[in-house]
Parts: C-alpha cells; sequence; structure tokens
C-alpha cells in the first residue's frame, strides 16, 4: 500500500524536475524563414526577393484569392513541402525545420492528423497577416 502512494509522489516530483516543452513561437519562425523572401509584413518584397526569378508570393492575399477562406491545409503543405513541386519551384523545402512535436490537427476534412505543431502555429500566424 505504502508503494501505491509513492509511485504517484514520485511520478510528480520527476515530472516537476523535467524542462517544460518550448512552445513555438510563429512570429520569430517568420522572422527567421520566411521574411527575407516574403517581406516583414507577408506582401512579397523581403530583401532577398529582388533577386529570385519567380516573385514571392503575397501571403497577405492568400484568403482573398481562395473566396475569402484562409487555405490553411494548402498553406502548410507549401511550407512543409508537399506542395507538388518539391524540387522545382523557388521555395525551399521546410520540413526538417518544423520537425518536432506533433499535434492533432483538423485540416478540414474531419481528420485528425498528427502535424508539427511548429507548422500549425506558422500557418495560423500567416493567417494574421491576412488583407481585411
Amino acid at each position: 500500500m505504502r508503494q501505491a502512494l509513492l509511485a504517484p509522489a514520485a511520478l510528480l516530483l520527476l515530472t516537476a524536475c523535467m524542462p517544460e516543452a518550448k512552445s513555438p513561437d510563429p512570429a520569430a519562425d517568420y522572422a527567421d524563414y520566411c521574411a527575407a523572401c516574403h517581406g516583414a509584413t507577408g506582401k512579397g518584397d523581403g530583401i532577398a526577393a529582388a533577386g529570385l526569378t519567380q516573385k514571392p508570393a503575397d501571403l497577405t492575399l492568400l484568403s482573398r484569392s481562395n473566396g475569402g477562406s484562409f487555405p490553411t491545409t494548402r498553406v502548410m503543405a507549401q511550407i512543409w513541402g508537399y506542395a507538388g513541386a518539391k524540387g522545382q519551384g523557388v521555395m525551399p523545402d521546410f520540413a526538417p525545420l518544423m520537425e518536432g512535436e506533433m499535434v492533432p490537427y483538423d485540416g478540414g476534412d474531419g481528420i485528425m492528423t498528427p502535424t508539427p505543431v511548429r507548422l500549425v502555429a506558422l500557418a495560423e500566424y500567416l493567417r494574421t497577416l491576412q488583407a481585411k
């Protein structure tokens, strides 16, 4: 009986000593990985855009270009590198940078799919940049 009481206490103590999972910082990820091409405000006018053969997308118009609905799954596929143009377009494949903790995410089809938390956070950040 005594061991049964000690086990939960030991688990709580061990959990308290473990470092907390780092929350994703989508604004920092955007600044680090996106802003050079897409610009600080997402308009496709970053400092590296001038040297590209194809102008980066204006990320503020994604909802407008999609009938007023933010295309979250399509955006995440583009960032991750599954957009069908892997190695053919100018946008790098960011999948290795988005690896880590996974969260269940419903991309609109009713199916909860394990998705990197940093990828979800970055897509949600891009949603905040949409033109009103």
